[in-house]
């Protein structure tokens, strides 16, 4: 057997699959398959890692030779004592050969004559041992010292050191559609891109700026975790797993679809001198839920998911990838939930909407901008319920997602509630090692005779009526969460308040002066100044071009300039 034979024959007599093994050693499954069909072959410290979660020789692994092949080295002949000149004249690595383990912690007295004896052959062991620790603990301080002052102020040595290896890795992009929405190269008919909706294709410009941007699309009225879930595997190329725990909690399929081409090759691995691959989350809308939650996933994993499943768990929920994420950046997200769906409950037909799954349908489609009834031009990517894109019987919008909401609350419309969206923020967390910033817009002024918001001019025509209920709006919600004045300012969709940042999490607004990047912090949430605006003009949706790429290269640029 050569290499990838040996590496294929210890993870099957593990019971490992590729993805589980993958996960343990720090690698992504088209990295085992290579590795297991003799395309590649790990590195040395891969090597290193699968020598000791097989309990193998790297020898064993390389060439094939057995365990036991070299003798312990109690069974090795040692050499006759050799006269003090000869042993003076002996190579270091001769003399070191001989030494055992414990004669290093705890050297044998040697017959002396008194007078010649050191003081510190007196010296009691555990002086000795004791002195040893913190000589060790003032080493390791110098080191941490040294290290962080080479982060804070010599930060060139290690983009030399990156370029010897070469070069900066460039960190892809990931843009995450909101409701309704769609990624590169789908939607209806083509007809419109969703990035750059009038704009025209925001990704391209991206690209043609040098940058590594994806868009992927996700389903656009499923719930948070489904769309997370199927944003991992289209990153990653393999097959969406909700879960089992999820799955049999929701009655849906366990599995979805498979993507044979990770959208980030080798996302997660490391190269060029030891830089990880990872990746810049972008997401609008219903997409700052979706990128938030895979951050958090892949930094803490589920307990739950691990527990039902046991070695078959995603490694999307096993954590420890915190440092897969470098930045997460969220528009017009309704982090606290939207206001619009406790208008619908209680005055609708101000609006002309009568519940919240007539809600789903009229936004998924005012942002797609197609009419009913359908006839084969839209994918709901409801596969786990049995349901895809819209069939030659031209079912209607409505009819989908009456069939998805009557399933129970896996579904957008609940998580884009106040009450779902609390329920939602309580299992994600701001992960330490990422940096996150948030922008909000709003669309609404005070009103002069009512009171409350009232839209302004240039307001898209379609949000005027959403922006005008949510403006006079003020009440309780089902789970007791009260709709202030506070909740009023709003872009037409996505009340400011709720948009800025998720309650509760570490903010800061913008710092005055960013310098080249090293005035942020991670693991706290940047909130940018509320810009004018409503909530299609950030993605490029009846604004200018040049104002819309304007704001892109700007956060693009700062996201580059952060301190890795």
């Amino acid at each position: 057997m050569n290499l990838g034979e040996r590496i294929a024959a210890l993870r099957k007599d593990s019971g490992l699959s590729q993805e589980a093994f993958a996960e343990k050693v720090g690698v992504s499954r088209q990295a085992v398959s290579k590795w297991e069909a003799g395309a590649s072959v790990p590195e040395l410290d891969k090597l290193m890692q699968i020598s000791e979660l097989f309990g193998v020789t790297t020898d064993y692994l390389l060439k094939g030779v057995p365990e036991d092949a070299n003798p312990p080295a109690a069974h090795v002949q040692q050499p006759e004592e050799a006269p003090l000149e000869e042993a003076q004249a002996a190579p270091v690595y001769e003399l070191a050969d001989a030494v055992q383990a414990e004669d290093l912690i705890a050297p044998a007295p040697v017959s002396q004559p008194a007078e010649l004896e050191p003081a510190a052959a007196a010296m009691p062991k555990k002086k000795k041992h004791r002195a040893a620790k913190w000589i060790a603990l003032l080493l390791a301080l110098c080191l941490l010292v040294s290290g962080t002052l080479l982060e804070l102020r010599f930060d060139w040595l290690r983009e030399a050191w990156w370029s010897l290896c070469g070069g900066k890795v460039q960190y892809p992009y990931v843009l995450v559609h909101g409701l309704g929405g769609w990624g590169s190269g789908d939607g209806i008919n083509n007809a419109m891109q969703y990035w750059g909706a009038t704009t025209g294709d925001l990704v391209a410009y991206l690209n043609s700026k040098g940058y590594n941007v994806v868009a992927p699309s996700v389903g656009p009225v499923s719930s948070t975790w489904d769309r997370t879930c199927e944003l991992y595997a289209q990153l990653t190329g393999t097959t969406v797993d909700y879960g089992a725990a999820h799955a049999q909690a929701h009655g849906h399929a366990r599995y979805g679809r498979t993507y044979d081409t990770p959208l980030v090759a080798q996302w997660g691995e490391t190269m060029h001198g030891g830089q990880r691959i990872k990746v810049n989350l972008v997401g609008h809308s219903f997409g700052g839920a979706t990128v938030r939650l895979l951050t958090s996933l892949l930094a803490n994993g589920d307990a739950q998911e691990v527990a039902a499943t046991g070695k078959e768990t995603s490694p999307l929920f096993t954590g420890k990838k915190a440092s897969w994420v470098n930045s997460v950046t969220t528009l017009c997200a309704p982090h606290n939930g939207s206001s619009l769906t406790c208008v619908i409950d209680s005055v609708g037909g101000i609006v002309g909407i009568s519940n919240t799954t007539q809600l789903l349908a009229e936004l998924c489609f005012m942002a797609a901008g197609a009419a009913k009834p359908l006839s084969g031009t839209y994918d709901f990517m409801l596969d786990q319920f049995g349901i895809s894109s819209a069939d030659d019987t031209a079912q209607s919008a409505d009819h989908v997602i009456e069939r998805l909401t009557s399933a129970g609350n896996d579904h957008a419309g609940y998580d884009l509630s106040p009450d779902g969206a609390q329920a939602l923020n309580e299992r994600i967390d701001t992960v330490k090692g990422v940096y996150y910033f948030s922008y909000s817009y709003c669309t609404t002024k005070p009103g002069t005779l009512l009171g409350g918001q009232v839209p302004a001019a240039g307001t898209l025509p379609v949000l005027i009526p959403t922006a005008a209920a949510m403006g006079m709006y003020k009440g309780t919600t089902p789970g007791g969460i009260a709709i202030t004045e506070a909740w009023q300012q709003n872009d037409g969709l996505v009340s400011v308040i709720s948009a800025q940042c998720p309650a509760g999490a570490p903010r800061t607004a913008f710092p005055a002066d960013e310098k080249g990047g090293s005035a942020f912090k991670k693991g706290i949430w940047y909130v940018a100044e509320t810009l004018p605006g409503d909530h299609g003009t950030v993605i490029g949706l009846n604004t200018d071009a040049a104002q819309t790429h304007q704001f892109w290269d700007a956060q693009f640029e700062r996201i580059e300039a952060l301190r890795r």
